[in-house]
């Protein structure tokens, strides 16, 4: 992997103040990064923590057409001053998670000026306080949106497959991300691995590049492998630790948050 051309370093984000906010991201879409902030959050609920998932794909939100799941506020009534951030968080009785809807399709929500950006993230951090894992699904990229929302948390775990593309746009997100914020705690998922072997050898390939480029090692958070459950559970609308708990990929997405829960102690 060589390293492909990328913009300078922005100006520096606020310091990590979200402790136990995880911002879930992706250098590009189509890496399973929405079914994976489900299923994380439905795994550490499932472990004991009171757990929020936020959509933060503003301009492309869908958690909640994965999940057939209708909200009775979304993230477009919060940014109309409709109702708070607060008011917007909904039980999904199925799974035992809230959820702050994004609005699919809008994007007007992804042109939402720095100042109400910064103070959407700010609310966010605040009604962080009153869970213990909140959760954010990030749009793909690396925009201004998604510097904002996930600069102040606490863990960002990086999605990729072992397509090329994939590999390199997710460490083109590395890259920006460490030069914004040095103290950033960026861990790697690999996700659609064939095997464990092979889902280590991708995670090999995004290391050695951002070692030899960057001087940095950003950590493996884990490796699920490919399961053709996923795709059941998607069609039906349905959370895979539901519809299929002993799958290899919710076995794997739970051992995820063992090593998280692990870490953080």
């Amino acid at each position: 992997m060589t390293d492909p051309v990328f913009p300078a370093a922005l100006k520096n984000v606020r310091p990590l103040r979200g402790a136990n906010v995880i911002a879930v991201a992706s250098g590009k879409g189509g890496v399973g990064k929405t079914w994976f902030s489900i299923t994380l959050s439905h795994a550490l609920t499932k472990a004991g923590m009171n757990t929020l998932l936020f959509d933060g794909d503003l301009g492309l939100a869908n958690v909640d057409i994965q999940l057939g799941f209708s909200p009775k506020n979304d993230l477009g009534a919060v940014i109309n001053g409709e109702v708070t951030l607060a008011k917007a968080a909904q039980r999904f009785a199925d799974t035992g998670f809230d959820i702050i809807a994004g609005r699919s399709g809008s994007g007007t929500l992804a042109q939402l000026p720095s100042q109400r950006l910064s103070s959407l993230r700010n609310d966010l951090l605040e009604l962080a306080r009153s869970y213990d894992r909140v959760v954010m699904d990030m749009g793909a990229g690396v925009d201004r949106t998604v510097r904002t929302l996930s600069g102040p948390a606490g863990i960002t775990l990086v999605v990729t497959t072992d397509e090329p593309t994939s590999l390199t746009d997710a460490y083109a997100f590395i890259k920006l991300t460490h030069a914004t914020n040095p103290s950033a705690d960026l861990r790697i998922v690999v996700n659609m691995a064939q095997s464990v072997k092979d889902g280590e050898r991708t995670y090999g390939t995004i290391l050695k590049a951002c070692q030899n480029f960057l001087k940095y090692k950003p950590a493996l958070a884990g490796i699920i492998r490919r399961d053709l459950k996923v795709r059941d559970a998607i069609r039906n609308q349905t959370p895979l630790l539901t519809r299929s708990p002993s799958s290899d990929a919710a076995r794997d997405v739970e051992a995820i948050v063992q090593r998280l829960i692990a870490s953080a102690r």
